[in-house]
């Protein structure tokens, strides 16, 4: 009998799959091993006490066993073992969390839901929506988003009311609602249609249809609040009613998930499996995912051949529900694109293009995405994120550099009628599909102009220079990881946000403007003519002008790219406009500004991936010798050297007009300042982030990755890396969080400056509280386990279990703690709302009093509040 025929058999009991008992392949193992039972898989890990198979290491992942699993598992068994599921206490704490995270998914969607209604609102519904006569679907098959009337005005007719020129605002009107008069007569003329409409939908009359609108959803979340959402959606008001809100907070979640995750994936997965592409979309571990955003696309399709369909049997009712129905899902796919799909391309075009600087090949890229497919892509999507947020920032520095209007191809972020949600609403689909496609190109090939080709040049001049050193042995004392994300989360921050920074780069674009301007006699063209006075800025205009107007004054692709930029410049609205001088061959002359510009950015990039590595492996060379060193570390160093050098000669030219005696009192001032900065940072950026670190490694790394048999290592650099990111969330959510102390206390730090710093407020306010509770939390669970526990007298395994749990332990205990006291206060304000409403006969005005001992007392006349 051939093995190939042979029935596949668990790798624990060696029995075959049944109905009742079916086999899976949880994790890499292939061949005889790769089927299991689910009961025996349970047995054997509560054996061995591992989350993870033994042979290939890939941790085993289970679902949920309650409403999710009854939905998503396609078998009429899980719906009639619901009710005994939702009282099962088996993998408990797992549903809980993953319970929450459905729920916060769920009040996101309805705070989004809510925002979309009031940007539609306020910034008026499409066109193609707001007509009340049926009109064909496009070639396309998608509502004619940008038809408007017959005059021509059809693309400013799409945009949105806010970004329409202060000319052309009377076209914007055509968004706003229809006054009384108008609605009268469109009440006239759809009476004569209904009788169709009412024979098809049931509607009492067309009245109603008139009155019904889409877009008037539930008015309690016109003025959406965390207050509103804690005291009607959950029920935190203090009184019973939380207990019917339970109830419908579990219906609603149930309703979110049958409506948009449960539908969507079933169409995608019967799509997907009918298509015959079910392979492709399994192998790309990602399969929940993509089939869900399928089933979305599909939704879309849908809603717009159904929207078409109601438009021409003229049922206005069911065509703007459908319309409705098909922005909100347009939007969400496009925030999905936008956020999600873009910056992921660019960071994988990024890897792809750097390969050959860390001497890897596309083999391992796909080697370590088969091991992580998770991890990798977060990566990827976090390096494209941080790409496209400083090319966007570079771009709002050339805005601040470069005359107004030369820039007119790209979105000006900083325009305040710029509303990217009202772009998503107003503009069709292929408008945003040819701008997709437009910014993959755009982005990509400054990737290769800046990044590839610098990299090819470097390996043919320098062949010893690369590759750089990342890779790391498994007893190194930091991670990779950690060391990206402290390059990419602190280090280029902390250069790229300083003010001196940002003004010598700014420097630096203009003095290269000036000079390509003058070579190119672009001097107008690129920085405006601002030293003129009116009247020759009114002459230069009459000369630009003319030669606009003459056609043998340049060829016809000139005057075609300028018609088609002031024509952009108008329909974009109002962003700013100069007029400026146009001199001859312009076109000849704006091609030999943009070959000009590739090879200083060509000759940028050359600096800036070799002078910095260079001085960082010069000095680190001084005490690791011939020692290879990670060059995460050896780039931060030379950075922030080079970064050094410049900052002092700057100052020290700054200085130097001032005579000997100033320069010495600011070099005195400069030391004090900076031996204050120094000790500021050891404490701010060095004991509390390892602090932190720390604790975080025994709270929630330790437990989770090594098991109680085994020893856990504890890396200091790792820890100290991980801490100082940990540092700056928590600052941040500290920052945006209510007002406490340690938010005083930061944003007084923060006033302050480098300059003002206050090494004493620094210290008592700010280091030493933090500093003394972290070693509470470090070291009262260790003076617990290792002191107290011994001295009970259990047994050397109880010892073990206190001294590797006793950590999430307590923070169990510490959360539970904080719980329970809400719930103190929510039961004691519950008490007072009916102890006053069963027993309150009325209420006195107290009136207001200082506290004893304060001088000026106050004074009452107690005849006017008699």
């Amino acid at each position: 009998m051939d093995t190939a025929e042979e029935a596949d058999i668990c790798r624990v009991c060696r029995s075959e799959g049944t109905l009742d008992k079916p086999l899976y392949h949880p994790c890499v193992c292939t061949g005889s091993i790769k089927f299991i039972h689910q009961e025996c898989l349970v047995q054997w890990l509560k054996h061995s006490r591992k989350e993870y198979c033994e042979l290939c290491k890939h941790r085993f992942a289970f679902t949920p066993s309650r409403i999710y699993k009854c939905l998503f598992t396609g078998s009429v068994s899980s719906l009639l073992t619901l009710p005994l599921d939702m009282l099962s206490t088996e993998n408990l704490l797992a549903d809980c969390l993953q319970g929450c995270f459905v729920v916060t998914c769920t009040l996101c969607a309805f705070i989004s839901l809510v925002w979309l209604r009031e940007q539609i609102v306020h910034g008026g519904a499409p066109l193609w929506l707001e007509q009340n006569h049926a009109q064909p679907a496009n070639a396309a098959g998608q509502p004619n988003e940008a038809q408007g009337a017959e005059d021509g005005g059809a693309e400013n007719q799409a945009v949105p009311a806010a970004a329409q020129p202060p000319a052309e605002n009377d076209a914007a009107a055509a968004h706003a609602p229809a006054d009384p008069a108008e609605e009268m007569e469109l009440d006239n003329e759809d009476e004569e249609e209904a009788g169709a409409e009412d024979a098809a939908d049931g509607n009492n009359g067309a009245q109603d249809d008139m009155n019904w609108n889409a877009l008037e959803w539930d008015r309690a979340a016109e003025e959406l609040t965390w207050e509103r959402v804690s005291t009607c959606m959950l029920g935190l008001d203090g009184s019973l009613v939380f207990l019917e809100h339970v109830f419908w907070v579990v219906s609603l979640n149930t309703l979110f998930i049958l409506v948009f995750a449960f539908c969507p994936y079933h169409i995608g997965h019967f799509s997907v499996v009918g298509l015959g592409f079910e392979d492709y979309v399994r192998a790309s571990h990602f399969e929940g995912l993509i089939t869900t955003i399928v089933g979305y696309v599909l939704l879309a399709i849908t809603l717009i051949v159904c929207h078409g369909l109601a438009a021409l049997v003229r049922f206005q009712r069911s065509r703007r529900l459908l319309g409705v129905c098909y922005i909100v899902v347009k939007v969400s796919l496009l925030v999905v694109v936008e956020i999600g799909v873009f910056p992921l391309i660019c960071g994988w075009w990024l890897d792809i293009c750097s390969l050959e600087m860390f001497d890897a090949s596309l083999k391992d890229r796909e080697l370590s995405f088969e091991s992580a497919p998770g991890t990798t892509m977060f990566l990827h999507w976090l390096v494209g994120m941080v790409y496209v947020f400083y090319f966007a920032s570079f771009i709002l520095l050339l805005r601040e550099v470069l005359r107004p209007g030369v820039l007119w191809f790209l979105r000006n972020l900083n325009d305040p009628d710029f509303n990217p949600v009202q772009e998503m609403i107003h503009l069709p689909i292929y408008r945003h599909l040819r701008r997709f496609i437009l910014s993959v190109v755009v982005f990509g090939s400054i990737v290769l102009l800046m990044l590839w080709l610098p990299i090819r040049i470097i390996k043919h001049v320098l062949p010893t220079f690369l590759p750089y050193n990342v890779m790391l042995y498994s007893d190194a004392p930091v991670s990779e990881l950690s060391l990206e994300l402290l390059l990419l989360q602190v280090v280029l921050p902390a250069l790229l946000e300083q003010g001196h920074t940002r003004q010598w780069l700014k420097g630096l674009v203009r003095a290269w403007t000036v000079t390509a301007g003058y070579l190119l006699d672009l001097h107008s063209y690129l920085l405006g003519d601002q030293e003129e006075t009116e009247n020759n800025g009114n002459q230069a205009a009459n000369n630009n002008q003319q030669a606009r107007n003459n056609a043998n004054a340049a060829p016809a692709v000139g005057e075609g790219l300028h018609a088609a930029h002031q024509a952009i410049l108008q329909q974009g609205g109002p962003v700013g406009f100069q007029p400026y001088r146009r001199p001859s061959r312009f076109p000849l002359r704006i091609v030999l500004l943009i070959l000009f510009m590739c090879v200083t950015l060509l000759l940028a990039s050359l600096v800036c991936l070799t002078l910095p590595v260079f001085a960082g492996r010069w000095l680190m060379s001084f005490w690791t010798g011939s020692a290879k060193i990670h060059e995460l570390y050896t780039a931060a160093c030379g950075l922030y050297v080079c970064w050094l050098s410049i900052r002092a000669v700057t100052v020290l030219l700054a200085w130097m007009p001032q005579g000997r005696r100033v320069i010495l009192l600011k070099v005195q001032e400069w030391t004090l300042m900076i031996m204050k900065t120094l000790i500021v940072a050891l404490l701010l950026a060095g004991v509390i982030p390892l602090l932190l670190g720390l604790l975080f490694e025994l709270v929630i790394v330790a437990p989770l990755r090594v098991p109680l048999d085994q020893t856990p290592l504890f890396y200091p650099w790792q820890d100290w890396a991980l801490g100082v990111l940990h540092a700056k969330i928590i600052a941040a959510i500290t920052l945006m969080g209510p007002q406490w102390w340690l938010k005083t206390v930061i944003e007084q730090v923060y006033a302050n400056g480098i300059r003002n710093i206050d090494l004493h407020f620094i210290i008592q306010k700010l280091a030493a509280p933090v500093i003394a509770m972290l070693l509470l939390s470090l070291c009262v669970p260790y003076v617990i386990a290792v002191g107290v526990v011994p001295i009970v007298g259990v047994t050397a395994e109880m010892q073990n279990l206190v001294q590797r749990r006793i950590y999430p332990f307590l923070l169990m205990v510490v959360v539970l703690m904080g719980i329970l006291s809400f719930q103190i206060r929510q039961f004691k304000r519950l008490y007072e709302h009916i102890k006053n409403d069963k027993y309150l006969v009325g209420q006195r005005l107290v009136n207001y009093e200082r506290k004893a001992g304060k001088p000026g007392g106050a004074t009452h006349n107690s005849s006017a509040q008699e």
